[in-house]
């Protein structure tokens, strides 16, 4: 609906100057975030994921600007905001962001209670004394144990797992309205890396943020997202909610991306992987970006690029397949009753977003 949309993204592309060439990062991109939900933004590395969120916090890199488009923020035009001075209120109070690297996060000289409290002064105007028992209950929120007896230890004496949980705290020191998490697991193994989506799925209900979540493995996002938008080339080529993206997906790559999900390889069998390589993004593109890489491309992909078609309210595909005029093409048969194929192999088929 309409009036719960928190950020809405219209159009927007973004450019880099490198070494003396324009690189062309994001393309004309749209999206819609919904107030209280998850939000999964998946692609493999390079598609722009972390590149296009940057814009809503001010973070791009010196060399990059926004060269066309709106990012409207609760009535507030994010892409108009040039200084540092001007992101103060929104950038980490209003907008907050979690990075894969916890150790990059964090400072190795401070004590972890130290930063979270410090957080807290500055952004909700507590005393010294306030801020630490604010702290050590976040902390006691993230799960670190003994909280209180850990306040003054250093990310150095923290394992991976709860230096990511410490950063979740400073995030949310600032109550913020939006959480991007930024491929917050990558590094961690698998059963710790269950334990962070689940913490950020119970925090959200108890702070009732919205949260986007950054990944380039549709499996992690699985179980917690309620809509899912796929990027390609800095281009979304398909959004819809969790069960429209994983059962009834319509782009080509969102196929190959879905194919590729190690919970699919059978014993002795090979794990699927996509052909070639992504487009260079100092060329500019004929038609879909993904044609080069696709096998179910048509002469059209090489020559026009395609229109977002609507399948559904909320589902959308950026594909000629979709065409009227196109031939009917199914979906890979390694992807057919996926919902089967996930409940008997992995656990990822069974959160409560993912079902029949």
């Amino acid at each position: 609906m309409a009036d719960d949309v928190i950020l809405k993204v219209d159009d927007v592309s973004v450019n880099f100057k490198v070494r003396g060439k324009i690189l062309k990062a994001i393309h004309h991109v749209s999206m819609e975030l919904h107030e209280g939900e998850i939000f999964a933004l998946v692609g493999e590395s390079g598609s722009g994921k972390s590149v296009f969120t940057k814009t809503f916090t001010g973070m791009l890199e010196g060399n990059g600007d926004i060269v066309g488009g709106t990012i409207e923020y609760r009535g507030k035009h994010l892409e108009i905001l040039k200084k540092d001075r001007d992101w103060e209120g929104i950038r980490g109070k209003q907008i907050a962001t979690i990075f894969q690297d916890p150790m990059t996060s964090l400072d190795p000289i401070k004590t972890i209670g130290s930063q979270i409290a410090e957080v807290i002064i500055k952004h909700q105007g507590k005393s010294k004394k306030e801020a630490k028992s604010m702290a050590i209950d976040l902390m006691d929120k993230v799960g670190i144990p003994n909280a209180k007896n850990r306040y003054d230890e250093y990310p150095f004496e923290y394992s991976g797992g709860m230096r990511q949980r410490i950063v979740i705290a400073v995030a949310l020191a600032c109550h913020p309205d939006i959480l991007i998490c930024d491929e917050p697991t990558t590094a961690l193994d698998v059963t710790i890396q269950a334990q962070i989506l689940e913490l950020i799925r119970e925090l959200q209900a108890e702070y009732k943020f919205t949260t986007i979540f950054i990944t380039h493995d549709l499996g992690v996002v699985a179980s917690i997202a309620d809509r899912i938008a796929v990027m390609y080339s800095g281009r979304i080529i398909e959004v819809g909610t969790c069960d429209e993206i994983f059962y009834d997906p319509k782009h080509p790559y969102t196929w190959s991306l879905l194919s590729s999900l190690p919970q699919l390889a059978t014993r002795g069998g090979s794990l699927y992987s996509i052909p070639g390589t992504p487009p260079s993004l100092y060329k500019d593109i004929v038609g879909d970006a993904f044609a080069p890489r696709d096998p179910w491309a048509m002469a059209v992909d090489f020559k026009a690029d395609p229109p977002m078609f609507k399948v559904s309210d909320t589902h959308y595909a950026k594909t000629w397949l979709l065409d009227p005029r196109a031939s009917k093409v199914e979906k890979p048969e390694l992807i057919q009753n996926l919902h089967e194929k996930l409940l008997a192999n992995t656990t990822y088929g069974k959160g409560e977003h993912v079902d029949d």
